[in-house]
């Protein structure tokens, strides 16, 4: 199982925890949510949990939880710039359609 980033989505995450000073990196999974029944949540982490799978990258790393990571394997994380628009793009080899604001999935 393999979880990706881009330079820029790693660059943007180390900005991010250079600000913040503290932690060991950042939490990705899903949840129960939205017209299509799962999203993708981010938070930072001080601490991996014992269950978690951890992504090591340049400087922080990636944890997920064994459930979240059935949704995620093979995702590669992306941060992009579109004119007035920023934000973390996942590319998700699991995801089978997606509601037409593009903020929840199903697999």
């Amino acid at each position: 199982m393999a979880i990706t980033m881009t330079s820029a989505a790693e660059q943007h995450v180390l900005k991010h925890l250079e600000h913040r000073t503290t932690g060991l990196g950042i939490r990705l999974g899903v949840r129960t949510t939205g017209c299509s029944g799962l999203s993708y949540v981010l938070e930072f982490v001080d601490a991996a949990a014992a269950e978690d799978e951890i992504f090591e990258f340049s400087d922080f790393k990636l944890m997920i939880d064994p459930k979240s990571l059935l949704y995620l394997d093979g995702t590669e994380l992306d941060y992009i710039k579109e004119g007035l628009n920023e934000g973390f793009e996942f590319k998700n080899p699991n995801v089978k359609d997606e509601c037409g604001c593009g903020e929840s999935f199903h697999v």
